[in-house]
């Protein structure tokens, strides 16, 4: 039930759901207290409110956007404590006390101070506001001062709204004592605080606004031509789609050329993992369109997006499809791949894939390069890890559609967690769901939930259990130091990733993210020992529920000794390591049908719903003698991904070597043709300042930020 209340209020945890019911029940208590009146009631409920409202803020709680959309949000909330108060008076037989005229007087005053104060914070943030964001791109030739103080402007409505507390207090003393000073005191002190901070704002209005877009843009392209970018690769997608571009950014570093990122999507570049690449992201359409990309003869996409078109509309550069994941989705034969130049699929299952779904992919159009980002994959040695096995769990999500055979976390995904934990031999179970899970279904949502209560408490009983008694005890110290290590290295490597002054806003960390080798360096470094000291900080024998970017996916395949999946780029990543793997049938064509549909299938443990086979799954891990399918595996792994040799990375770069050159021929033909030089470096165009006029192009191109699927 309480899952269910969380589930519908959007809130993250049960600690949000009693702040939020806390609320609930306050504010009807506030009234009831007001109107009975009861001055020590009413300081006790709404210094509840007060509490709950403030703790679900500091949370970031979605709650508070759901109760901004019904008419109550922050500002209402404020206001309507204020009235209640007023009415508190009225009932105390003080309506006609210089006390009462105060108080209305000094709320009315403090109330309209919130439109100058809001006025100012958004002006100053828009001032700052730059129409590109940047890494590992020099601008010194404009001039972005320093972000206005943090504290300012982080949660500014917020902190505003709370300086109402020296006049609620002094006038609930005030009515409770007598002492009316006290309440002209703590009125005069709310107002003179709010004109305060509003007077504070003024001076960085504009000290801190940053140069004009077209001056920004004008450097930017200025970057560009001394730049000269050879292959770019431009992604678009939503809040939680990042990991489609991180997952190509070690490729982008390691590629023959000069590579740039062109991101669309400003909330995406927190999410971005630190590179050395340089990255643009442009919101924009018509600046997008306006970047001066003209060295550019290769762009690589890897989503299938609407405002891909900004970028496909360039003639003098070839336009490659490379995905994020190759699997026997239908996604990977999306017929919108027809607009680019060529395809490249990881091995000749992919170019299979594409003549079978006959969509118009030509053959021709389809080279196969592997999988560069498959390399820190570690091979099987044919032993397990650790005492007893690690079995992964890693679901995909459930799709735009509702086929039963997207995911197997609904129907299967609690019969396979209790397998495992109830499985004659022990394992350890590490459950790492896609980052999607539950953005379209909930029910998804809700068997995730209930999974990680199952592994929570299954953790929890090994944990007291005398079996591993022995083991925890022993391990204990060596658990407690990597546990300190994690949070030691950590900090260092938060530290490294975040250049600039603490607290710096988004233009201010666009001029002072410029690439510093030894620092990414030191970072990579950092990583694979928080990795490291992550694993050892669990004892081998527990059960873990791993969400989030850490510890990455392929630091989850080398910790495991066989995987449990679904159809999608997960398996045929996991082919890398040789291991054993099952992938669950959800739609019940049966296992032949199942292995003839799906190429990825056909060297697995076929599980229906029920997950009784993974009986055969665990013997195969147990005793490598009686894996049956290990020469399916390698057989089916060169067929996905390619031969070892030579290197995906070698691979992939004689692509971009290759169309490069076709590009290079095409602009030579088609300026002999037309009796034009190839197209120079242009100047900065002027930006569109107009939102209609923006919106207006951004439609003509058929700008949407919909993914068109995949």
């Amino acid at each position: 039930m309480i899952s269910t209340a969380i589930r519908l209020v959007r809130v993250g945890s049960r600690s949000e759901l009693a702040a939020a019911a806390l609320i609930g029940l306050g504010y009807p208590c506030v009234l009831l207290a007001a109107l009975l009146p009861s001055i020590p009631f009413f300081v006790a409920a709404a210094a509840v409110t007060y509490l709950a409202d403030w703790y679900l803020h500091q949370k970031g709680s979605y709650l508070l956007n759901r109760l901004s959309k019904v008419r109550v949000g922050l500002s209402i909330r404020f206001l309507l404590r204020q009235l209640l108060l007023v009415v508190l008076l009225a009932r105390e037989g003080l309506a006609e006390t210089p006390l009462f005229y105060t108080a209305v007087a000094g709320f009315l005053v403090f109330y309209g101070l919130q439109a100058p104060h809001g006025a100012l914070t958004t002006l100053i943030k828009l001032r700052r506001t730059l129409p590109v964001v940047t890494r590992n791109v020099d601008l010194h030739t404009v001039r972005i001062p320093d972000a206005p103080p943090r504290p300012l402007l982080r949660r500014a409505a917020e902190k505003m709204l709370h300086l109402d507390l020296p006049a609620v207090a002094g006038v609930l003393v005030a009515a409770a004592t007598g002492e009316d000073a006290i309440g002209y005191a703590g009125v005069a002190a709310t107002v003179a605080l709010g004109l305060l901070y509003t007077a504070v704002l003024v001076p960085y209005l504009r000290s801190r606004r940053v140069p004009p877009a077209a001056k920004v843009l004008q450097a930017v392209n200025q970057w560009l031509r001394e730049y000269r970018p050879t292959v770019v690769l431009y992604f678009s997608g939503g809040a939680s789609s990042a990991y489609q571009v991180n997952m190509w950014l070690e490729t982008m570093e390691q590629i023959d050329g000069r590579p740039l990122i062109v991101m669309r999507e400003r909330e995406l570049m927190p999410k971005l993992t630190e590179t050395a690449v340089p990255v643009l992201c442009v919101p924009g359409g018509t600046h997008t369109m306006n970047l001066d990309l003209s060295t550019v003869r290769v762009a690589l996409y890897s989503a299938n997006v609407g405002k891909n078109i900004h970028i496909l509309r360039q003639p003098a550069m070839k336009h490659v499809f490379i995905g994020h994941g190759d699997s026997d989705k239908l996604a990977s034969v999306n017929p919108f791949s027809k607009v680019y130049d060529e395809v490249w699929t990881a091995g000749r299952a992919g170019r299979d894939r594409y003549a079978l779904a006959d969509v118009g992919v030509l053959d021709e159009d389809i080279v196969e390069v592997g999988r560069p980002q498959l390399a820190p994959i570690t091979t099987a040695t044919g032993r397990t890890r650790n005492p007893i096995p690690t079995i992964l769990y890693a679901p995909t999500w459930e799709g735009w559609d509702d086929n039963p055979g997207n995911t197997s976390l609904l129907l299967a995904g609690e019969n396979i967690i209790r397998r495992l934990l109830d499985a004659e031999r022990p394992v350890r179970v590490v459950y790492k769901p896609h980052p999607f899970t539950g953005i379209r279904n909930k029910k998804a949502k809700a068997v995730h939930e209930r999974i990680t209560a199952l592994l929570k408490t299954a953790a929890a009983e090994r944990r007291t259990d005398p079996r591993w008694a022995a083991e925890s005890a022993a391990g204990k110290a060596a658990r407690e130091q990597a546990t300190a290590r994690m949070a030691a290295v950590g900090a260092e490597l938060a530290g490294l990733l975040k250049p600039g002054r603490t607290g710096g806003d988004e233009a201010e960390r666009s001029r002072d993210s410029v690439s510093d080798p030894v620092r990414l360096a030191r970072a990579a470094r950092l990583r694979a020992e928080w990795n490291e000291a992550y694993w050892t900080s669990v004892g081998w024998w527990e059960h873990r529920v791993v969400t989030g970017s850490e510890p990455r996916l392929y630091d989850c395949f080398n910790e495991s000794d066989a995987m449990v999946s679904d159809i999608s780029s997960v398996v045929s990543d996991y082919m890398a390591s040789g291991k054993p793997y099952a992938v669950t049938d959800s739609a019940a064509l049966g296992a032949d049908e199942f292995q003839r549909q799906n190429t990825a299938a056909r060297a697995a443990t076929v599980l229906s719903n029920s997950a009784v086979e993974l009986d055969e799954l665990l013997a195969a891990v147990a005793s490598p003698e009686d894996d049956q399918l290990a020469g399916a595996r390698r057989e089916l792994k060169q067929y996905l991904l390619g031969p070892d040799r030579p290197t995906s990375m070698e691979r992939f770069n004689s692509a971009v070597r290759t169309l490069q050159a076709v590009a290079e021929a095409r602009n030579r033909g088609v300026a002999q043709r037309t009796g034009e030089q190839p197209a120079e470096p242009r100047p900065a165009a002027v930006p569109v300042d107009d939102p209609a006029e923006e919106s207006a192009v951004a439609e003509e191109t058929n700008g949407s930020e919909a993914p068109v699927a995949g």
